[in-house]
């Protein structure tokens, strides 16, 4: 996920962004409401895509108030780190991903909603996100442009229309080898999905 800051997004590590990035144990895997998806390259064991949930809604500042009022901590699953590394692109795996995670925000119970904010600069990023959710705010729009974030909606439990050739991450008591790791809490997860 470091890497990806550096070689996606051009900002490098920045310490109020990019936090759980260090520190993702505590970020996704301790708390029971989080989750932190991993996907391993079956030949080679290298890390090819991440994908993570949580609790957080989006803070203001520096997100717009708007969004920040609609999506509350608490009840809003908020998508993080989908990141799928460049060569791995374009098979579904992100769509995958987060299938997982959205199966996940419902098996909980306690979420009413799903935000994620892109960077529009990451190729790809916009388009993937526009045929999954809806844009609630598009910062590009705005008089100053904010920082160019788009902000999204993702229907909770919506189908989302995975290929079926594309494996599933696996649980951690899993033994399928070829399958992608999963890595989460130890809060029981919904399987086959």
């Amino acid at each position: 996920m470091l890497d990806t800051v550096y070689r996606e997004f051009g900002t490098g590590y920045v310490p109020r962004w990019h936090g759980d990035i260090i520190d993702p144990v505590a970020a996704y895997l301790v708390p029971a409401r989080h989750t932190l998806l991993v996907a391993l390259d079956g030949e080679h064991g290298e890390v090819v895509a991440t994908a993570a949930l949580d609790s957080r809604g989006p803070a203001h500042p520096p997100n717009p108030r708007h969004v920040a009022d609609r999506y509350p901590c608490g009840t809003t699953a908020q998508l993080r780190r989908v990141y799928v590394r460049r060569e791995h692109r374009r098979r579904g795996l992100a769509r995958r991903l987060v299938a997982e995670l959205l199966a996940f925000a419902v098996a909980d119970g306690g979420y009413r909603a799903v935000y994620l904010h892109t960077d529009p600069a990451v190729e790809g990023a916009e388009g993937f996100w526009r045929s999954l959710g809806t844009v609630v705010h598009d910062e590009r729009e705005g008089v100053t442009g904010g920082q160019g974030i788009v902000h999204f909606d993702v229907p909770l439990g919506a189908p989302l229309g995975v290929p079926r050739d594309v494996p599933l991450p696996a649980s951690p008591s899993s033994s399928a080898p070829s399958a992608p790791a999963a890595s989460s809490s130890s809060r029981p997860r919904p399987t086959g999905r």
